[in-house]
């Protein structure tokens, strides 16, 4: 069986308790078998591959809870004329570049299929552990309804074999819906239970899917193993609506007033902020100047109120997982979250507990992932510079030295020389 040892390096183990100094972490095969001070760790007597942190931090795989695999940028007019199949060729860089920026799982809030996430499990392409939700469902006139004031449409994930139509409107179409994407193979149900951003018809403080709707799609999910729904809802009466129904997790939450945070704390609901979301989309209109009109005015409206929204909750003691709408943000970019994270007043290890173990928590992974513990699967992240005092050095990809997945070194960019295996 092989063994690898992290050695010489401080352990900041996703728990959020102080960091282990001269710490060691023993991974066989695909687990991690021991954890502890270096002088204390005892080896196997097995090939070993020494692998020397010089001083830098070993965190747990971090987690991405919203991303969309199969997009990248807002420019329409470019996505109308790039042929369908196209998407999932430029999707492997979109999920290389999110594993080497040291992101391990994701739950993708729309977009990707099950054949994307089998081409990963299958060892086709190298991409994180995913979660999918497949189809973003919608009302008609909703966020997800691609239709336009010229009387033409454009779907960003427009229907096909595998992926039904979004757009759905009434309790019993909504059940019916539900249980097409679960047979299409969802883990988890995406629904907009307010408008967007990045939607032509719509705005972020209307409200989308009655109660009776959104409760439905929670009772379908409930009965195939507890599947959990997800919510885009950035106005408060469709977040409201969404904690209600038994939603699992709020999506980006713009517009939180103090009910929609006492339901939230009340039910345990998830808070997943998606801060990034609307700078990036003020930067890249700035910069490609590609962005519909619509959706740079309303970022520009919403992200005072967004950021002002994530601290509240975050006082108030929400759950928050880390996500960040990538795909709207370039792929690979996902840890500026943790700054932005900082900035509404969360501390450098509360943003990397949001990242690892309530992460985890969030998509019902917590047996197996989150934490730098014996017994869970290996995924790992080796950093130079240290997080807690440099929260923004995980942005820096040059920062990331080695990410392992599932026991095998996924991305490594330490020189050829410090790459070596040596005998227990």
């Amino acid at each position: 069986m092989p063994y690898t040892l992290f050695h010489n390096i401080t352990l900041i183990d996703g728990c959020g308790g102080p960091p282990l100094p001269r710490a060691a972490v023993l991974v066989e095969d695909n687990r991690i078998r021991a954890v502890g001070p270096e002088a204390t760790l005892s080896l196997p007597n097995d090939e070993l591959t020494m692998l020397d942190g010089e001083g830098g931090a070993l965190l747990p795989g971090l987690i991405d809870t919203h991303v969309h695999l199969m997009l990248e940028g807002g420019n329409i007019p470019a996505m109308m004329m790039t042929p369908f199949s196209l998407n999932f060729y430029r999707a492997i860089n979109y999920m290389r570049r999110t594993v080497q920026a040291g992101i391990t799982s994701v739950r993708d809030a729309g977009g990707a299929d099950l054949g994307v996430k089998r081409a990963v499990e299958e060892g086709l392409v190298l991409g994180p552990r995913m979660q999918i939700s497949i189809t973003v469902l919608t009302t008609t006139g909703g966020h997800g309804d691609g239709w336009m004031p010229s009387g033409t449409s454009f779907d960003i994930f427009p229907p096909y074999p595998g992926v039904p139509d979004g757009r759905v409107d009434g309790p019993e179409a909504v059940r019916g819906r539900v249980r097409e994407i679960l047979r299409s193979g969802a883990d988890v149900i995406k629904v907009c239970s307010t408008g967007g951003v990045m939607s032509p018809t719509d705005d972020p403080t209307f409200t989308q899917f009655s109660p009776e709707e959104l409760a439905v799609m929670v009772q379908e999910g409930g009965y195939r193993r507890g599947i959990k729904v997800m919510a885009h809802a950035q106005g408060a009466e469709g977040i409201k609506n969404a904690v209600r129904a038994g939603i699992h997790s709020i999506e980006h939450g713009i517009f939180l007033d103090d009910e929609a945070i006492e339901l939230m704390l009340e039910r345990g609901t998830y808070l997943v902020p998606t801060l990034l979301a609307p700078v990036a989309v003020l930067e890249q209109a700035k910069t490609a100047g590609a962005m519909p009109e619509y959706g740079v005015r309303k970022a520009r409206e919403a992200i005072d109120a967004h950021q002002d929204s994530i601290a509240r909750a975050y006082k108030a003691g929400v759950k928050i997982a880390m996500g960040t709408d990538a795909g709207v943000a370039p792929h690979g970019t996902n840890l500026r979250e943790l700054a932005l994270m900082c900035g509404i007043g969360m501390s450098p290890m509360e943003a990397i507990v949001a990242t690892t173990k309530v992460a985890a928590e969030c998509m019902g992974w917590q047996d197996r992932l989150g934490t730098v513990e014996a017994g869970k699967l290996a995924d790992l992240v080796l950093v130079r510079r240290d997080p807690l005092t440099d929260i923004d050095s995980l942005a820096d990809q040059e920062n990331i030295a080695v990410v392992m997945m599932d026991g095998k070194i996924v991305a490594d960019r330490r020189s050829v020389a410090d790459r070596q295996t040596a005998p227990a």
